[in-house]
């Protein structure tokens, strides 16, 4: 991709941006609500409005200083409440309302492909409309890969609990309280970067495989 300003960067990665994160915390609450428990709806978070899920730090200015210091894109939006405890079956169901993000990143980064193969019929709208779509294949993988993780509090982390047997499950949930500070300790150190990659690179391949 090539050099852009500060301001282009922006109009390029906000819309991808807002949607990768929005989209994937409506997503667990959809499916919360699906499998019996309703607080994520008391609160008002089932919603595509990204006024309801923007964390001004985590949603905005963390991904864009990520973004401008060239490094794997890291952000957070705040977390949709999930009771597991009220799902019909909370071990086994917490599995899908967790899988439920990541599966919304990649049917985003396949609608962010199809998009991409159209845009050289798009007009005057082609380029802006390329570069804005290779943005939000990026953005959607890196997330996808980044939430699949399986540490505690990530999706992934939430998904090992769900299928690991309940002695080691309830071992490795009391991770949760450490799971953030590991994964900046991972993010500053560069592994974090070394452990996606090769995920994300094969991601990418994949989709250019099919949309290509």
């Amino acid at each position: 991709m090539m050099e852009f300003t500060l301001i282009q960067k922006i109009s390029i990665y906000a819309l991808p941006v807002i949607f990768a994160i929005t989209v994937h915390e409506a997503a667990h609450g959809y499916a919360a609500r699906y499998f019996g428990d309703m607080t994520a709806a008391a609160a008002g978070r089932i919603t595509l409005n990204p006024l309801k899920h923007i964390d001004p730090i985590g949603t905005l200015l963390v991904p864009a200083l990520t973004m401008l210091a060239g490094g794997i894109l890291f952000g957070w939006a705040k977390p949709v409440p999930v009771d597991f405890s009220r799902l019909h079956n909370p071990k086994r169901d917490m599995l899908w309302v967790a899988a439920a993000g990541p599966a919304s990143n990649l049917v985003m980064a396949v609608l962010w492909a199809i998009a991409l193969s159209f845009s050289a019929n798009a007009g005057q709208f082609a380029v802006p409309l390329a570069y804005m779509a290779q943005a939000g294949i990026m953005i959607n993988i890196v997330l996808m890969v980044l939430n699949l993780l399986p540490l505690p509090p990530l999706d992934g982390g939430r998904i090992a609990v769900s299928l690991l047997p309940h002695h080691l499950a309830v071992k490795f949930a009391e991770l949760e309280r450490y799971g953030f500070i590991i994964l900046i300790v991972l993010l500053f150190t560069g592994i974090l970067s070394q452990i996606m990659q090769p995920f994300i690179a094969g991601s990418l391949r994949v989709l250019s495989w099919l949309f290509g």
